[in-house]
């Protein structure tokens, strides 16, 4: 079995390997090129033209060479003709291309002459169109722009329900004056609503199932955005390989909604993976989860997880639309588990099972369940340089019992990369230890997060307060607690590292009863799919109920983020601003706003 795995492992990497030191096995047939150089030019830098006419570079990993731009021999017949072409795109209708070609070489000099500008731009519309034509008076007429500008009318005017509109865009070009005036002249027609949901495709999974999904329900007004959210809660259900929704039907500006989809062939998704946290070290992890076990879209999940400093297995359940009730329809959500973490100054050993009740739509998640969870607390020896007790960790075994409500209402624009809008959360459980010396406890964590965007500057805003309030003080378990540290709280500090709070660069390890949060965050792009912030955390941990008058450790520090199709790859440096030599690195998938 291990020799296979080798075996397989060496035969993907040996073609990288050929590749990065120029011996390919596989005896790639590399066809003739010519170096190129462009001169003359001065509204194009070279990249651009290099960009535009395919022109080759050498490749990332190859840094040890001379970066040559050459260019496909078999290119070189069409050279005149795709310069003419981009330039004509960019605006430019009169440039003139001399091309000099040897053995080895193409030289192209470049006369760009004048462009094309625009001289006017008339607008007659019903609807309000500031904000969606980026072109200006003066502006270099640009094709692609210009077909832009209708793009984004047309998709404004579906976005807001009007399905119906009459659009004519035209411009009209003046070579001899190299002018361009534009007309945008726009009905915006009658308000669209969706009509009936009819569903194809479907092998075990109740039509029910996939409507308890649809945002774009009949009788709501029609809009772009209610059918993308309808896609992404469907593929959401991940019992399905494909989702089409068609809306090109009109009777009447009603829009009948036709799903088609085509359910989930490999069902069994396994994932084993291996990484480092700054909080429990080096870490491999395993999950395998069966996609629409049993029909209807019900999903089974085993995870396990070890490092030294934490050992977890649990075994989670779902099930989409089980009920309706007043129109609503309701999920189930079931899970059963054991983990062993390491705090600092103690351990906690968990085993626990509860289940749920949910709903969900295109802004709000409402969970409603109970929970049991049997909790072991034990003293540890693991305290960093300069940590010490100042009483006993509350040890033990503790039993509770609670029923919880967990709500969000998600008002961003996108959840993995948000530009605009606001979230709301709030979390509250109700417990009875059922120890002897039981009491009724109350924990609660509200968190509010502003996002707005200036042009290409982000800036966001999260705030998070919790309280435990417990009638007999120190009876419960030290990690219900709360702690703070890591890339959602405090980013000086590893993940839970922060307990009560002393001084502005002092801590202690037990949990708090009060907690509150406030972050900063300036994003800002800096090349390509790269973007800087800066950012501050400042958090207060207080060991009384309600009490909001404690210490406050404030961290800064900058970032990177790497822009990927599940987005943003996070690294953060934070430091406390007391005491910069208290600092920490985290890293994440995802924006913490």
């Amino acid at each position: 079995m291990y020799k296979k795995i080798i075996l397989a492992i060496l035969l993907t990497l040996t073609p990288l390997f050929a590749s990065l030191f120029g011996e390919d096995e596989t005896k790639e047939i590399v066809l003739p090129t010519h170096t190129i150089h462009f001169a003359g030019q001065n509204y194009f830098d070279e990249a651009q033209l290099q960009d535009a006419l395919g022109v080759e570079h050498k490749s990332f990993f190859q840094f040890w060479k001379e970066d040559t731009p050459r260019i496909k021999d078999k290119l070189l017949p069409t050279l005149q003709l795709s310069l003419k072409s981009f330039y004509q795109s960019e605006g430019f209708y009169d440039a003139v291309f001399d091309i000099k070609e040897t053995n080895t070489t193409v030289n192209v000099s470049i006369s760009e002459g004048k462009p094309v500008t625009i001289n006017d731009i008339k607008i007659s519309s019903d609807f309000p169109l500031e904000g969606l034509l980026k072109l200006k008076k003066g502006d270099i007429f640009r094709a692609d722009g210009f077909i832009r500008s209708k793009a984004k009318i047309i998709e404004a005017v579906l976005k807001e329900g009007y399905c119906s509109y009459d659009l004519d865009a035209k411009a009209y070009v003046d070579l001899d004056a190299h002018m361009v005036d534009l007309r945008y002249v726009l009905h915006k027609g009658g308000v669209c609503t969706f009509g009936k949901v009819t569903t194809s495709g479907l092998v075990n999974i109740d039509e029910e199932v996939v409507k308890s999904r649809v945002r774009a329900k009949e009788g709501e007004r029609f809009s772009t955005e209610l059918i993308k959210d309808t896609s992404e809660a469907l593929y959401g259900l991940n019992a399905f390989d494909s989702v089409r929704i068609n809306v090109d039907r009109k009777f009447y500006n009603v829009v009948p909604v036709d799903i088609q989809v085509a359910q989930m062939q490999k069902e069994y998704h396994t994932e084993v993976g291996a990484g480092y946290d700054s909080y429990v070290g080096a870490r491999v992890h395993g999950e395998v989860t069966k996609n629409n076990f049993l029909g209807n879209a019900q999903q089974l999940k085993l995870n396990a997880g070890w490092s030294q400093r934490e050992q977890l297995l649990t075994l989670g359940y779902f099930r989409p639309a089980l009920f309706s009730l007043l129109g609503y329809s309701i999920d189930l959500g079931a899970k059963l588990g054991y983990s062993n973490l390491e705090f600092e100054g103690f351990g906690e050993e968990k085993a626990y099972t509860g289940a749920y009740l949910g709903y969900i739509d295109e802004k709000i998640t409402l969970n409603v369940g109970v929970m049991a969870e049997n909790i072991v607390i034990t003293a540890l020896d693991n305290l960093q340089d300069g940590q010490s007790l100042t009483q006993a960790v509350n040890e033990g075994t503790f039993n509770l019992f609670y029923p919880y409500i967990d709500f969000v209402y998600d008002a961003r624009d996108s959840k993995l990369n948000p530009k605009y809008g606001y979230y709301l959360g709030a979390y509250t459980e109700f417990g009875l230890s059922q120890e002897e010396d039981s009491s009724v406890y109350y924990k609660s964590l509200f968190e509010g997060r502003l996002i707005h965007t200036f042009s290409d500057l982000t800036l966001a805003a999260v705030g998070k307060v919790g309280v435990v309030d417990e009638q007999t003080p120190q009876s419960l378990p030290e990690s219900k607690y709360f702690f703070a540290g890591g890339s959602f709280f405090n980013r000086a500090y590893g993940f839970r590292e922060l307990g009560v709070i002393l001084s502005p660069t002092e801590y202690s390890i037990y949990g708090a009863a009060t907690m509150a949060n406030l972050s900063l965050e300036a994003d800002y792009p800096i090349w390509g799919d790269v973007y800087g912030a800066v950012f501050t955390d400042n958090t207060m941990l207080t060991a009384e109920s309600y009490d909001f008058s404690g210490e406050v450790i404030t961290s800064a520090g900058f970032g990177v983020r790497y822009m990927t199709p599940i987005g943003p790859f996070k690294l953060d440096v934070g430091f406390n601003v007391q005491d910069a030599s208290q600092s920490a690195i985290s890293f994440q998938i995802g924006q913490s706003f």
